[in-house]
């Protein structure tokens, strides 16, 4: 009983080893805390500081409160790009999950050559965006695009009535949500794929059973069990789908084009806000307004993830 007691760690020593184990923990964490604090959290804030001054980057700073954002509700340009923002995420979101679910369903079937058709829908999102925004543009080009000239052989439809695509104010939305749609769907068909090979095979022999049809399975097995997965996507997608800049400037030029009112979107105005015209504190605060409307979206979501849940 005495060597039990001599052998019993001190309160003291017990601390240091707790003392030191926890911070080992932290260096762990240490390094993603610090980028996330340098790169994010620090900007966020001096972002919203700046919201409420008014500075163009040489003239000495002005406080002017809310001013600028009570100046965004009567700018014309801003609007519109919330506008195309909106309808261009209502647009690829709904679109990307449903082919993107269709393809790994598709692909997660014993098929020849499976592996390869994998690969090849996976290759749109690796491929450089340059690149193919330029192959886009021309397959999509109004008169000498293979698209149109398919069209006008197969239907008789002359040129004039045919979509101008990127050419066009009406057309040039959908071009983008279309070629968004078709350059993410192989990514996301990825992370459904991994989605479907983790639901339990017995729930399929169980539907069987109860004579479940393929349309019944899919809808009382294959969804619910992939609403996790549904629900990263659509997060993911609609935070992406309202920070799009790279895109629409590869395709478009971004908005200083003749389809200016057809493809400015929000990043876009926030960056000719603050390095053309040199207005940083009303850039800020268009992007604290963007940043707002993504946490509300994304809140919105959670919420609705915890009742279905």
């Amino acid at each position: 009983m005495s060597s039990n007691v001599l052998h019993k760690p001190s309160n003291k020593k017990l601390g240091r080893r707790k003392a030191k184990q926890t911070l080992v923990a932290y260096s762990f964490i240490a390094p993603n805390f610090i980028g996330f604090a340098v790169f994010t959290l620090v900007p966020l804030v001096f972002a919203l500081v700046l919201s409420l001054l008014e500075w163009d980057g040489a003239n000495p700073i002005s406080f002017v409160g809310i001013d600028n954002f009570l100046r965004l509700a009567k700018d014309a340009q801003f609007r519109r790009a919330l506008y195309n923002t909106v309808i261009y995420t209502v647009g690829v979101v709904p679109l990307t999950i449903v082919c993107a679910l269709a393809l790994a369903i598709l692909l997660n079937k014993n098929i020849k050559g499976r592996n390869f058709f994998r690969t090849v829908s996976f290759f749109p999102y690796v491929a450089s965006l340059v690149a193919v925004a330029a192959v886009w543009n021309f397959m999509f080009s109004p008169v000498r695009g293979p698209i149109n000239n398919f069209l006008n052989a197969f239907t008789g439809i002359p040129f004039e009535q045919l979509p101008g695509w990127g050419a066009s104010k009406d057309w040039a939305i959908i071009t983008v949500i279309l070629f968004t749609a078709w350059k993410n769907t192989g990514y996301y068909m990825v992370i459904y794929l991994a989605g479907l090979q983790g639901i339990n095979p017995e729930l399929y022999e169980a539907a069987e059973i109860d004579g479940a049809n393929s349309w019944n399975k899919f809808r009382s097995v294959t969804v619910p069990q992939l609403y996790p997965t549904t629900f990263f996507v659509t997060i993911m997608l609609i935070i992406n789908s309202f920070k799009v800049y790279d895109i629409f400037i590869n395709l478009f030029a971004g908005g200083d084009n003749q389809l200016s009112d057809a493809t400015r979107v929000l990043v876009y105005q926030i960056y000719n806000t603050a390095f053309r015209s040199l207005n940083f504190g009303y850039a800020s605060a268009q992007a604290i307004v963007l940043f707002v409307l993504v946490l509300i979206v994304t809140l919105i979501q959670f919420r609705g993830e915890k009742r279905l849940g």
